[in-house]
């Protein structure tokens, strides 16, 4: 018998480890960013590129606001070229993040980012800070 999971087999082994190594380098999750805030072992810089306005309805606390749309040489000036930095926003159903991580990518910045956004922040239970910078 064949299911919709098992119709197409899962990928060999060594594939399988490159993939799921490799994916990583792009991305990180709310634990790892939550215990890395709360240790101060912070070493990224964590931008919310949602709007400012949803940021002061409630964010991650320590995130900077940096809608997506604004992320350009000029707003980074800042941070070191090799500042990491984590991007996130409203969760699984937004891409928001990405397109913040492809404007960090092109403009040659560290990046990775956090899985789950806002909505995976809630579901392990962490707080939310309220508004502005």
């Amino acid at each position: 018998m064949t299911t919709a999971v098992t119709a197409v087999a899962p990928a060999a082994r060594d594939r399988a480890l490159a993939h799921f190594e490799t994916a990583l380098e792009f991305e990180t999750d709310c634990w790892d960013v939550h215990d890395a805030l709360s240790s101060g072992q912070q070493d990224f810089v964590l931008l919310d590129v949602r709007s400012h306005a949803l940021y002061e309805k409630g964010h991650v606390p320590g995130a900077v606001s940096l809608p997506h749309g604004k992320i350009i040489e000029g707003t980074l000036r800042q941070y070191p070229s090799n500042t990491v930095f984590v991007v996130y926003c409203a969760g699984p159903h937004c891409n928001g993040a990405h397109r913040g991580a492809i404007r960090l990518a092109r403009l040659g910045r560290p990046v990775k980012l956090m899985i789950g956004g806002i909505t995976g922040w809630l579901d392990e239970g962490f707080r939310l800070a309220t508004g502005k910078q």
